[in-house]
C-alpha cells in the first residue's frame, strides 16, 4: 500500500534519458562474443532510450566504431582474435576520450589494474546486474561530457550529493560507489530530508512490495549505507527507535 502523504516514488531511469549535446540519442558500442549476454546489454541499453551497435570480436568493434562513433563502449576483455586491451588501444587512436567499461571474468587485482592502466575508465566483473553496468555507462558519460546536463538531476543533503541521471555520489568531494539498491534508498531518503521514514514506507518505496516481516532488509541496507556515507564522518543517516530513518546534514565538528 502506498503512503499518499508521500512524494511520487522515484521514475525508471528510462523516462528520463540521457541525451548527446545535439539532443540526439546517446550511441553505445557493446564489444563481446557471448551472443545472449550481448543480446541482454542491447536489450537493456535500448530501453535506456540510447542507439546502440554491437560487434562480436576486435576487428570488429574497430570497424563499428569508426563508422558509429560511439559515446561510450562496453568492452569485454577476452575476445577470439584480440584480447580487449589491444581493442582498446586501437580505439583510442581513432577516439581518444571516447570512454570505455571493461567486463571481465577475471577479478584478480592485477586484472583490474593492467584494465585501468591501459586507458579503461571503469571495470565490471562477470556476473553482473544489468542496471550496475548502465548505472557505470551513466556515470563515465557525465563525466566525459558526453551528453547534455538535465536540470534539477541533482540532490544535496549537506555535504552529500546524489546525482539522479549519472547515479554519481559523493561527500565532501570524495566518490562513493553504491549498489543499485543502496542507491535507490539514499535517493528516497535525500528525498525526503529531515523527514522520518518508516520501515514500511521504504519497503513501499524502495523495494515495491507491502511490509509484512521483512523489516530486517532495510536495517540490513540501512547499515550498508552507513558503512559508506557515515564513515569516519560526523553521521547522516539517523535512527527513530520504533518510528524509522531519516537523513540531515552532519552536525558541525566541535572547535
Amino acid at each position: 500500500m502506498t503512503d499518499p502523504s508521500l512524494p511520487p516514488a522515484p521514475a525508471p531511469a528510462a523516462t528520463a534519458p540521457l541525451l548527446r549535446n545535439d539532443g540526439s540519442p546517446v550511441r553505445v558500442l557493446v564489444v563481446d562474443d557471448e551472443a545472449s549476454l550481448a543480446e541482454l546489454l542491447r536489450l537493456a541499453l535500448r530501453y535506456e532510450g540510447w542507439d546502440v551497435r554491437s560487434a562480436a570480436d576486435g576487428a570488429e568493434a574497430v570497424r563499428v566504431a569508426r563508422d558509429f562513433a560511439p559515446d561510450a563502449v562496453v568492452l569485454d576483455v577476452m575476445l577470439p582474435d584480440l584480447d580487449g586491451l589491444t581493442v582498446l588501444g586501437r580505439l583510442r587512436r581513432e577516439r581518444p576520450d571516447v570512454p570505455v567499461l571493461f567486463l571481465t571474468a577475471r577479478d584478480s587485482v592485477e586484472d583490474r589494474i593492467a584494465g585501468l592502466t591501459a586507458g579503461g575508465d571503469d571495470y565490471v566483473t562477470k556476473p553482473f546486474s544489468l542496471e550496475e553496468v548502465v548505472a557505470r555507462l551513466r556515470g563515465l558519460l557525465r563525466r566525459a561530457r558526453a551528453v547534455a546536463p538535465r536540470p534539477g538531476s541533482l540532490l544535496t543533503v549537506g555535504d552529500l550529493v546524489l546525482d539522479e541521471d549519472s547515479h554519481e555520489v559523493s561527500r565532501g568531494g570524495t566518490d562513493i560507489h553504491l549498489t543499485a539498491t543502496e542507491f535507490e534508498l539514499l535517493r528516497f531518503l535525500m528525498r525526503n530530508p529531515r523527514r522520518v521514514l518508516s520501515k514500511p514506507q521504504i519497503l513501499d518505496r524502495v523495494w515495491s512490495y507491502d511490509f509484512g516481516g521483512q523489516a530486517n532488509v532495510v536495517e540490513l541496507y540501512i547499515s550498508y549505507l552507513r558503512r559508506k556515507i557515515d564513515a569516519g564522518r560526523e553521521p547522516m543517516i539517523h535512527t527513530r527507535r520504533g518510528v524509522g530513518y531519516l537523513i540531515k546534514p552532519a552536525a558541525p565538528a566541535p572547535a
